[in-house]
């Protein structure tokens, strides 16, 4: 992933209240795209790759359209915030007062990971921090036909944050998994890392000593496609964890080719806990009409890339325990 994707060399002019509301008006109407409103009793999560968050010169127009979209959910794991944290300031201050932000160390490609939550609902847990693996444990991290020296630790380490609803505690790990120039060695690099979060995860649900039961794993994977014989899939399947189904295919990619972004969880208490609603939301089916009309597709995806993302939000609903 580029530092930043470049500025697109032209300008467009557009009024935010009203890409808004052609989002909402999206959201509700076109088939297959709908959003549940947010319940009392229900986790609305969702997971975003915003590209170069903080590394791209965005507007307050485009902060605000990016603020709407988080506001529909209670919790949002938001990857590629930069160092620089000028960007997801500028989101948290579109949103309402009661939106909250906890966001990791830079790791690589000067990255942090981040959520952003509805603390009007939920709470921090007292479990915070980033997932790693100790030197003794990474003779484990190994597949099939992999060398296990390609794994010397993450990229980018998996940030780690439980949240509390008054009934129910979630732990959350948001992932933005490797993704280098080198195809075939960076997809065992990156199955490696697929797995050492999977193996991670399988370990603390079946630990004694666990803080909570409810594991979550959510974010960019840089899944290439849900499909047998994908390295990455693979490896996020070897120890148990469930890619739920969704009922519409949506890529997560505004090329609308990858699988990239994830929601996962394991057999028992989230599986029995999820409403089996889950799904991408193409923004780019509703905003910017009158530049996909008169830009070529190229030049509006170009635009989408720097001005929005070159990803789509992923959501999924669970309820909370009574």
């Amino acid at each position: 992933m580029p530092r930043s994707f470049p500025k697109p060399t032209f300008s467009h002019s557009y009024i935010a209240e009203s890409e808004i509301q052609r989002l909402r008006n999206y959201r509700d109407t076109k088939t297959g795209r709908q959003i549940p409103a947010k319940k009392n009793d229900h986790l609305l999560l969702a997971t975003w790759n915003i590209a170069n968050l903080g590394g791209q010169k965005r507007t307050p127009k485009d902060y605000a359209i990016l603020a709407e979209i988080i506001s529909w959910f209670d919790i949002i794991a938001i990857q590629e915030t930069k160092d620089e944290l000028s960007g997801i300031r500028a989101i948290l201050a579109a949103l309402p007062d009661h939106y909250q932000m906890i966001f990791s160390d830079k790791a690589g490609n000067e990255e942090r990971m981040a959520f952003i939550y509805d603390s009007a609902k939920f709470s921090l847990g007292e479990k915070i921090g980033e997932l790693s693996v100790p030197a003794s444990s990474l003779k484990h991290i190994k597949l099939p036909n992999i060398p296990s020296n390609f794994f010397k630790g993450f990229d980018r380490t998996p940030y780690i944050v439980s949240f509390r609803s008054q009934t129910t505690t979630f732990v959350l790990v948001n992932a933005h998994l490797y993704f280098g120039p080198s195809k075939d060695k960076d997809l065992k690099r990156r199955s490696l890392e697929a797995y050492a979060v999977s193996r991670w995860g399988d370990l603390r649900r079946k630990d004694k000593d666990r803080y909570a039961d409810k594991i979550i794993v959510l974010g960019d994977f840089n899944l290439p496609k849900v499909e047998p014989g994908d390295l990455i899939y693979t490896a996020l399947k070897k120890r148990g964890l469930i890619r739920p189904h969704h009922s519409t295919k949506i890529y997560s990619n505004i090329n609308n080719d990858k699988d990239y972004d994830q929601i996962m969880f394991f057999p028992g208490t989230v599986k029995k806990a999820h409403t089996q609603r889950i799904g991408v939301f193409d923004f780019d089916g509703a905003l910017f009409k009158e530049l996909w009309e008169s830009r070529s597709a190229a030049q509006f995806k170009t635009y989408l890339r720097y001005y929005i993302s070159d990803h789509r939000p992923l959501w999924a609903e669970f309820k909370l325990d009574s």
